[in-house]
């Protein structure tokens, strides 16, 4: 059977076809076992990179979905600890107040206009520790607590009284705070030896 038998000829395209390079036409003959051959290579080629591909959008979405949780994580820290610096600020305040407060003798709260004014200070002074409250900043325990060096700052040892144990917190010579999780500054104390 010639190519004549296996489709019609149309003189149209063989003019079409008039210029074309052999390697480009297919005759359909099935005796340049090369063509299918070459067509089976390309195709399997074809799938690989579809493959590639494929795995490429996976890895792409994976790591845009890793960026996407990094940047709320960023953006709920940022809210969470924006204010880690004004209260890091605003602590040394409190300090102030509380020590103004620990310095005035028992004789002028006795005084009815001076507590009066002491009252008032002390109302300012429950005030920022309610305002610390609804911003997560907590004051850190000390005093009587084995010293622990993520959150205490051992000042000085001194010697231990009877039943302390060493490494036990005697005093808090200045307080710590922590802001949700993170330590906002440690509590400065003396340590028992």
């Amino acid at each position: 059977m010639s190519d004549n038998d296996k489709r019609p000829h149309d003189e149209a395209v063989e003019k079409e076809l008039e210029g074309v390079p052999e390697d480009f036409l297919d005759n359909g003959d099935g005796e340049d076992g090369d063509d299918a051959g070459g067509v089976e290579e390309a195709l399997a080629a074809l799938r690989a990179d579809l493959d590639a591909a494929k795995q490429d959008v996976l890895y792409a979405r994976a790591e845009t979905q890793n960026v996407r949780r990094r940047l709320e994580k960023d953006v709920q820290d940022a809210r969470n600890y924006a204010a880690t610096g004004f209260a890091r600020d605003i602590l040394s305040v409190a300090d102030n107040l509380a020590r103004a407060l620990e310095s005035v003798p028992a004789e002028y709260r006795e005084d009815e206009k001076m507590s009066r004014f002491l009252a008032g200070i002390e109302a300012t002074q429950r005030e920022i520790e309610k305002v610390f409250g609804q911003h997560g900043i907590t004051r850190i325990a000390a005093t009587g607590l084995p010293l622990d060096p993520n959150v205490h700052q051992a000042m000085m040892e001194v010697p231990a009284s009877e039943g302390q144990e060493p490494g036990t917190i005697v005093q808090e010579l200045q307080s710590g705070y922590m802001i949700k999780d993170r330590l906002l500054r440690p509590a400065m104390v003396s340590v028992a030896k």
